[in-house]
């Protein structure tokens, strides 16, 4: 009789230990999938990726080296604009020929304004993130910068740009100008960028604009007429080519190379990263795809 018990216990017990191991193949199986996911090989020559709920580190690549940042600089030129007391982005600004002076005799992509034209503070961001103005990034630096002569202004702007910067806790990042033309000293990092896009996604606004894949502007001409301008297409292809993207910013120069300035969504989740330093315009959009799809792979 107790061996007959003993017997009965040891096939139940063989028979737990079979479902046990049945459960537990399964959740391996299970589990599988996220283990296998391979870390992508990316151009550039920084990388950085994060969740943006929490601001974790999905993929890094000389996240920390100092580089060139070229008109993704332009971000922080938003979002110093944006955290203006009392910012009106009705407010118009005058169009001067500086402004345009500027961007003819360093060749930089703008967003032709017109001389004597007033153009919205609104108007302007969408001409500074979307084809990249200089034009419109000397405006807004000439408008929120304090000083009684336009030198004294933007040097007031960017000191405002490094200020924000240092409150953010960045000890990479160094603006020495409000468009990224810089004078040898402007430099940031994949993660320190990242850092300053999410940031800036805090706002409405900035998020409005750099979703944006195309805008048409209607100004005041000097001389009262209403104009409507060329339409400014964003330079950011993810816009077109992820589904989910949701900005940030492009940038591009014989230092900086190919840059991207990334962030995507899907359901819940929130991928943001930088690419710096790609190899070419189609590369960098290349580098942050892969970017993106590791990013969300890794989030499940």
């Amino acid at each position: 009789m107790k061996t007959g018990i003993q017997a009965t216990r040891l096939r139940r017990a063989a028979a737990v230990a079979l479902t046990s191991g049945a459960v537990l193949a399964a959740a391996a199986l299970t589990a599988a999938p996220a283990q296998a996911v391979a870390t992508p090989s990316i151009a550039a020559k920084g990388g950085y990726a994060m969740n943006n709920a929490n601001g974790s580190s999905l993929y890094t690549k000389n996240a920390d080296t100092r580089l060139s940042t070229g008109s993704t600089t332009k971000i922080m030129t938003a979002k110093v604009v944006l955290s203006q007391r009392g910012l009106d982005l009705n407010s118009k600004v005058t169009i001067q020929k500086a402004y345009s002076d500027y961007v003819v005799r360093n060749n930089a992509s703008q967003a032709h304004l017109i001389v004597g034209d007033k153009v919205t503070v609104r108007q302007l961001l969408y001409g500074l993130m979307l084809p990249s103005g200089c034009d419109a990034a000397y405006a807004l630096a000439d408008k929120f910068g304090s000083g009684k002569t336009r030198d004294a202004r933007v040097k007031s702007f960017i000191g405002k740009m490094n200020t924000a910067a240092k409150d953010l806790k960045l000890k990479n990042t160094h603006f020495d100008s409000f468009d990224g033309i810089g004078n040898g000293k402007n430099y940031s990092t994949p993660r320190d960028l990242t850092k300053i896009a999410s940031s800036a996604m805090k706002s409405s606004t900035f998020r409005s604009v750099v979703a944006t894949k195309s805008y048409r502007a209607k100004t005041v001409t000097k001389t009262g007429s209403t104009r409507t301008m060329a339409t400014w297409t964003n330079t950011n292809t993810l816009l077109s080519s992820y589904k989910g993207a949701i900005g940030v910013k492009t940038g591009s120069g014989p230092e900086a190379k190919y840059c991207l300035v990334f962030a995507a969504t899907k359901g819940k989740k929130t991928v943001i990263g930088t690419v710096l330093a790609s190899t070419s315009v189609n590369q960098r959009g290349t580098d942050a795809t892969k970017l993106l799809n590791y990013g969300f792979a890794r989030l499940g």
